[in-house]
C-alpha cells in the first residue's frame, strides 16, 4: 500500500504540537495511518513549510445571511444590529443562493471541514447537498410570546422534516433556541422535548442588556419589542442573570453550545459546572471574536473561561458580523487580544474540541489513525507571532 507522506517545521496532531523530525502518513484517501519518527519513515517524504494541522471546525455559523456581507454597520450594538438583520434580511433568491455558494468553498478554501450552521430556513439545502463541508444543522426557534410556542414550532419542525427528508443530514439535524430574549419558556421545554439526547446551540450573553432584562433592570429591548409591537407586559424578570434563567430549561439535551458568552461572569461559569457536576450533560463554549468586535465592540472573558476549565471551541459567526468565514482570522483575533495564550491551545478549540462538539470527533478533529480530518498547512510569522495563510493538502 502506497502512502502519502509529510513532514513539516511542526505537527499540530489536534492535541499537541510536535517538533520537526516526524512525520504524518496518510492513504490516498485521506485517512491517517501513522505518525512516525523520519528514520522511520523509509523515502519519498515531502517536507512542508509551516505546521501541519486536522482542518479546522467552524462551530457556529449563519450561511444564510452570507448575502448581508458589508451591509450591517459595524459597531452600533447588538440591538441596533439585531434591527439591521430584520430590515436588510430579505433579497431575491437568486442573491441569497450565490452568496451562500461563495461561502460555502470560502469555508472550504480556509481549511473548514464542519460548520455548525444556524438554519431559520431551508434556504441553505441546495448549497449543503453539493457542499465538501460537513453540516451539523441547527433549526432556530424565536418566539417570545408564550402563546405562540406551539405555533413557532410547528413552523420550525417543517424546516426540520424538510432537512431530514435528506439521508445527509437526518442525523445532523436537532432544533436550537435562537436566545434567552426571544424564546418563551413554553417554547423552551417544547425545544428540550424534542432535543433529548441531541447537541443544540443558543446565542448567550451576546449584549449586557441581555442580563439586565432578566434582572428587572433597564435595557434597550424594551424599546426593541416597543418597535416590534410585542407587548411584554407577561414577562416577569428572573432577578438572575439571563443564563441562569434559562440553563435548566435544557436539561435533556446531551450536549449544549453556549454561543458569544461576550458578557458572562464568573459566577455564571460556575453555575454551569455546578447544573452538570453529576449529569453527562456536556457544554461548550464557542467564541466568536471577530462577531464580537463587529458588533459590540468587545471581547469574551477568555481567561475566566480558561481558568475553570471550560471546553472552548472557536466559530465565525456569519458574514454580516464578520468579513471573512476563516478560523484562522478568528485565531490571530484571539492570539494579538491574548498574546500569553498557548498557540496550542487555541488550536485544539478549532479542532478536535469543535470536532467533539458537533459530534464529528469519529472522522474529525485530529490526526489519531483511521480519521480523515484534512490535513492543512499554516504559515507563520514567528517575528510577527501571527499565523499567515492556510493551504489545504487534502
Amino acid at each position: 500500500m502506497s502512502l502519502l507522506k509529510y513532514t513539516a517545521d511542526k505537527i499540530f496532531t489536534g492535541r499537541e504540537i510536535l517538533n520537526n523530525n516526524q512525520v504524518l502518513l496518510l492513504k490516498s484517501s485521506g485517512e491517517i495511518e501513522d505518525i512516525v519518527p523520519f528514520e522511520q519513515a523509509g523515502d519519498d517524504v515531502q517536507y512542508l513549510q509551516g505546521m501541519l494541522t486536522p482542518g479546522f471546525i467552524n462551530s457556529h455559523c449563519h450561511l444564510e445571511l452570507s448575502h448581508l456581507k458589508n451591509i450591517i454597520p459595524q459597531k452600533t450594538g447588538l440591538i441596533a444590529f439585531i434591527e439591521s438583520i430584520l430590515q436588510n434580511r430579505f433579497a431575491e433568491h437568486e442573491i441569497i443562493l450565490a452568496a451562500m455558494e461563495r461561502a460555502d468553498q470560502e469555508m472550504w478554501e480556509n481549511g473548514i471541514m464542519a460548520v455548525g450552521d444556524i438554519c431559520n430556513t431551508t434556504d441553505t439545502l441546495f448549497t449543503k447537498n453539493k457542499s465538501q463541508i460537513q453540516f451539523r444543522n441547527f433549526i432556530e426557534l424565536l418566539g417570545f410570546l408564550p402563546h405562540r410556542a406551539e405555533e413557532i414550532f410547528m413552523t420550525g419542525k417543517k424546516v426540520l422534516d424538510a432537512f431530514e427528508e435528506n439521508e445527509k443530514w437526518k442525523n445532523f439535524t436537532s432544533y436550537a433556541p435562537h436566545a434567552p430574549y426571544t424564546v418563551s419558556e413554553d417554547l423552551f421545554k417544547k425545544i428540550n422535548t424534542a432535543d433529548e439526547g441531541e447537541i443544540t446551540s443558543i446565542h448567550n450573553q451576546e449584549t449586557k442588556d441581555e442580563d439586565h432584562l432578566f434582572k428587572g433592570e433597564k435595557n434597550g429591548f424594551q424599546k426593541l419589542y416597543q418597535n416590534l409591537n410585542i407587548d411584554l407586559t407577561f414577562f416577569t424578570p428572573s432577578g438572575k442573570s439571563s443564563l441562569q434563567s434559562f440553563f435548566t430549561l435544557l436539561s435533556n439535551v446531551a450536549t449544549l453550545i453556549l454561543v458569544h458568552n461576550t458578557f458572562i461572569h464568573e459566577e455564571d461559569i460556575l453555575y454551569v459546572q455546578h447544573q452538570i457536576k453529576n449529569t453527562r450533560q456536556q457544554v461548550y463554549f464557542c467564541l466568536c471574536p471577530k462577531a464580537n468586535l463587529y458588533i459590540e465592540n468587545a471581547l469574551p472573558p477568555v481567561s475566566l473561561l480558561r481558568q475553570s476549565n471550560s471546553k472552548i471551541i472557536l466559530g465565525t459567526d456569519s458574514l454580516a458580523s464578520n468579513d471573512t468565514l476563516s478560523i484562522l482570522d478568528e485565531i490571530n483575533t484571539l492570539r494579538k487580544n491574548f498574546p500569553t495564550i498557548p498557540l496550542e491551545e487555541m488550536l485544539r478549540w478549532a479542532t478536535l474540541n469543535g470536532a467533539e462538539a458537533l459530534g464529528f470527533e469519529e472522522k474529525l478533529g485530529s490526526f489519531d489513525k483511521g480519521k480523515m480530518p484534512g490535513i492543512l498547512q499554516i504559515i507563520f510569522d514567528e517575528n510577527k507571532k501571527e499565523l499567515e495563510s492556510v493551504n489545504r493538502l487534502i
